[in-house]
Formats: structure tokens, C-alpha cells, sequence
């Protein structure tokens, strides 16, 4: 597969501190940031959280995947649509 470049900008002392800690680790900063862009691609996520410092209102897709993201912490993620019905049925009862 084809090589390419890409520049990201960020503050000199986060560089610093990033190259010298990736060669701690024995690697590139080149090989982190490969190795990121690939457990983003795979799990189709960013691999650790991100939260807001403020709470402002979600839209309705950021409180799909912020839905989503509780239930794969839930370990219900991969609930059938029956199973799921069934759960918001009983929710509905419990709160008449």
C-alpha cells in the first residue's frame, strides 16, 4: 500500500514530551501515530474517552452514540431487537 504524509500541528512542549516518551517506548512518533489510526479504524472509535468540560445539550446523534457507548460498557450491545423491546416495555410498566 501507498505511503503518505500528513502534518498535524500541536504545541511544541506536547511534541517534545510525546517524541520523548514514544522513544522510551522504542518506537517512532511516526509508528504511535500509525498504530493509533489503525485501533481507530478497527474499532471504529476513539480507543480511550473524551468528555466535555462543559454540559451543554446533546443533538440527537450525540446522544445515540453517547447511548451506545453505555450499553457496550453495559455489556448489552449486542441485544436482539426482541430483547430490546422487551426492555423498554418493562421500563414503560415500572414507571405507571
Amino acid at each position: 500500500m501507498a505511503q503518505v504524509s500528513m502534518t498535524v500541528r500541536m504545541d511544541a512542549g506536547l511534541k517534545a514530551a510525546f517524541d520523548d516518551l514514544c522513544a522510551q517506548f522504542g518506537m517512532s512518533v511516526n509508528t504511535a501515530m500509525t498504530i493509533f489510526a489503525k485501533a481507530v479504524v478497527r474499532e471504529r472509535a476513539i480507543p480511550f474517552e473524551i468528555k466535555a468540560t462543559n454540559e451543554e445539550p446533546m443533538d440527537g446523534l450525540s446522544a445515540f452514540y453517547a447511548l451506545r457507548a453505555e450499553a457496550q460498557n453495559n455489556g448489552v450491545s449486542e441485544m436482539s431487537l426482541e430483547e430490546i423491546n422487551q426492555e423498554i416495555n418493562s421500563a414503560r410498566a415500572a414507571r405507571k
